[in-house]
C-alpha cells in the first residue's frame, strides 16, 4: 500500500471510532505500531485535527470533514449484505434507519455498481425478532445512549425472578439472542441480561456517569483477563 494511500486509510479508521489505538491501525494496515506513530504524526503536522497521543489513543476532532467517497462495486455489495443480515436482528427504528442510510448510499452509484449491488444473491430470513423483543431492544438501546438508569423485571433461565436496578452499558448479538450488558447495583457487578427474558423495564430519569471500575471497557477487560 503506498504511503498517501495508508495515510487516508488511518483518517477514514479514527473517524469512524471514538478511541483508535495504534495496535488497533497497526493491524488493520499490516504495519508496525512505529510506522502508524510517525504516520500519525506526519497527519498533525499536515494540519489533520487527531487528539492523543502514543500509548493512550487517537480520536479525531469533531468538525473535519473529507470531500464525498465513491464506493467500489464490491463496498456496495458488502454494505447491502451488512443492511439485509442485520435488519431481521435489529429494532424496528434502527433497521429503519439502516435501509434508509443504504437508500442514500444506493443513489449516488453508478447505474453499474448500483445494478450489481442491488442484485446481490444474499438474503437474510425475515424471522428475526418477536414485537416484544423488538420493542425492548429499542428502548434499552436507547437509555443507554441517553444514559439512563433502568428498573428491571427479570427472569433467569431457571425461571427465578427478581428486581434489578441497572446501569445499561451496551447491547450484545450473539447470533440468536441480544443481552444487554449492565452494571447491576443489586449484586454491585457487571451483569448479562437475555434481552427476551426481560419480563417488563422501567426507564429511570435518574442518569449516570461513568466511574472506575464500573464502564464498559472495565467489563470488557475483565472478561478478557
Amino acid at each position: 500500500m503506498r504511503r498517501a494511500d495508508r495515510l487516508f486509510q488511518i483518517v477514514q479508521l479514527i473517524r469512524g471510532r471514538r478511541l483508535t489505538t495504534a495496535e488497533f491501525l497497526a493491524e488493520r494496515l499490516e504495519v508496525s505500531v512505529r510506522t502508524v506513530y510517525r504516520d500519525v504524526a506526519a497527519l498533525q503536522m499536515q494540519g489533520v485535527p487527531i487528539d492523543g497521543e502514543a500509548g493512550v489513543g487517537y480520536r479525531m476532532k469533531a468538525g473535519f470533514d473529507l470531500p464525498p467517497l465513491m464506493f467500489s462495486k464490491d463496498e456496495a455489495q458488502a454494505l447491502v449484505a451488512a443492511v439485509r443480515l442485520s435488519q431481521p436482528q435489529l429494532d424496528e427504528g434502527l433497521a429503519d434507519e439502516a435501509e434508509g442510510a443504504l437508500g442514500k448510499i444506493l443513489a449516488v452509484l453508478t447505474p453499474a455498481a448500483r445494478a450489481s449491488a442491488e442484485s446481490l444473491a444474499v438474503f437474510a430470513p425475515q424471522t428475526g425478532l418477536d414485537a416484544a423483543t423488538r420493542q425492548r431492544l429499542a428502548r434499552l438501546r436507547e437509555a443507554t445512549e441517553n444514559r439512563n438508569k433502568l428498573s428491571l423485571h427479570y427472569q433467569d433461565l431457571s425461571e427465578q425472578t427478581s428486581e434489578r436496578l441497572v446501569r445499561p452499558l451496551a447491547c450484545l448479538f450473539w447470533g440468536q439472542v441480544w443481552t444487554l450488558a449492565a452494571w447491576c447495583e443489586l449484586r454491585e457487578d457487571f451483569r448479562s441480561f437475555r434481552v427476551d427474558r426481560i419480563r417488563s423495564l422501567r426507564v429511570l430519569d435518574e442518569r449516570f456517569r461513568d466511574e472506575p471500575g464500573k464502564t464498559l471497557a472495565d467489563m470488557t477487560r475483565r472478561q478478557r483477563g
